[in-house]
């Protein structure tokens, strides 16, 4: 008697699924609505004004799908190229045309998909593809720095093969241009001229943050005359947040990693004529030896204040020839008195420490120096002496369009290498 239960559930269960695997075989029956009807081929329906044989389309003509006669109405259209990006298009209110509102891309493949019904309201669908023709001239665009791991202070930037002026034809390329950080930063593209482009965040990059680098120009029209063509993408690894802040006026630099003091150094900067840079600086480069000479920087070969020494661990900060070093020569100076021609010099010892514990993109910063300020793009990157106010003003899509820096950047190839001490 303790059986008969157990039965009679297993024996109800499996009439229960009889019962809903029948229901669901007469769901599965068309009712029916038009609605439910397999979608029938839209060929004789609509028509495109790409050609059905292998001739490659105008990527300067829009694509427009139009309804043969009076019969029925287009409900739908996509058409996506090879890279998977959608074309805008828009249909009129009627169903009876649409046209694509933006370019086609050039040198791809698309494929539109058109969804339609019939004056009887059944559903019918016509799938094309087609070919862009490749365009005559291409826009390439090459991403800097290279791979690799870089300070929190290091700019991204876009260096374009042929000028780009218009404010919608930039505003084109910085849409395509695209970067991403993790953790997410707020960060504009900045026009430094007619050919080369800034990336930076509002604030520093976050420390041991990863920021990718990609273009989505391929076949996309910038001008008449001129399409993007693919770039490789950019994968940058950020370090620790590494600041040097150097007090001219104290003699002194504090170094801080991820907002922690970790070496306060003594040092002397440049003496008067020869004032070190205020400002926010990057560090460019490290170089173990340097030979540095005062014809270099303009000063008379025999005169009160030429030089030719032996620099090490010399860490630069500017393309002009400013660099932290040692100044083994000056030690007597170092935290009390300023006699350098514009480096900052140190110990050997704590330049070589100082070499060690930095790398490319961690910030030098200089105050209370009776020098200029550091200029944003002629010298080296001088970018976050900009406020983010003024950064935007340098985007065509955030700001004023963007436009040629009053930076003096047609010096930076003479000024390049050129070390001071």
């Amino acid at each position: 008697m303790n059986h008969t239960p157990r039965i009679r559930t297993v024996v109800s269960c499996t009439l229960l699924v009889v019962t809903l695997a029948a229901g669901a075989t007469a769901c599965g029956e068309s009712d029916g609505h038009p609605l439910s009807a397999k979608p029938f081929d839209a060929a004789d329906q609509v028509s495109f004004n790409a050609p059905d044989d292998s001739r490659k389309v105008d990527p300067d003509k829009p694509l427009e799908v139009t309804v043969k006669d009076d019969d029925g109405r287009i409900t739908d259209v996509t058409a996506v190229d090879a890279d998977g990006r959608h074309l805008a298009g828009e249909l009129t209110a009627d169903g009876r045309r649409w046209h694509s509102t933006a370019p086609l891309a050039a040198g791809t493949r698309y494929t539109v998909k058109v969804s339609t019904e019939n004056t009887d309201g059944s559903p019918g669908g016509r799938t094309l593809s087609f070919d862009t023709a490749s365009p005559k001239k291409l826009l390439n665009v090459t991403f800097g720095p290279q791979k690799g791991t870089y300070g929190v202070g290091q700019p991204v930037t876009a260096e374009l093969s042929a000028p780009v002026t218009g404010k919608a034809a930039r505003a084109t390329v910085e849409r395509a241009l695209r970067v991403r950080s993790t953790p997410a930063v707020t960060g504009s593209w900045y026009w430094v001229d007619d050919k080369i482009l800034h990336y930076r965040p509002q604030d520093y990059w976050p420390a041991r943050a990863t920021v990718e680098v990609t273009s989505k120009l391929k076949g996309i029209k910038v001008t008449d005359t001129l399409y993007g063509a693919g770039t490789a993408p950019l994968k940058l690894a950020i370090g620790d947040r590494i600041e040097a802040v150097t007090d001219a006026s104290a003699h002194e630099m504090t170094v801080l990693r991820n907002g922690e003091v970790i070496n306060t150094i003594p040092v002397t900067t440049g003496k008067p004529g020869f004032s070190t840079r205020n400002g926010i600086k990057v560090v460019l480069g490290k170089e173990y030896f340097v030979q540095m000479r005062g014809e270099t920087v303009g000063i008379a070969e025999g005169s009160s204040e030429s030089y030719d020494l032996p620099v090490y661990y010399a860490t630069r900060v500017t393309w002009s020839g400013e660099y932290v070093h040692a100044a083994p020569w000056s030690t007597g100076s170092q935290g009390n008195a300023n006699v350098s021609h514009g480096c900052t010099g140190m110990s050997t010892s704590n330049a070589e420490w100082f070499f060690d514990t930095v790398r490319e993109g961690d910030i030098v910063e200089v105050t209370h120096s009776e020098g200029e300020t550091m200029t944003p793009f002629d010298n080296g990157f001088g970018d976050w002496n900009l406020s983010w106010e003024e950064w935007q003003k340098g985007s065509a899509v955030h700001g004023g369009g963007g436009g040629r820096a009053d930076t003096g950047a047609n010096s930076v190839e003479t000024a390049r290498l050129r070390p001071q001490v």
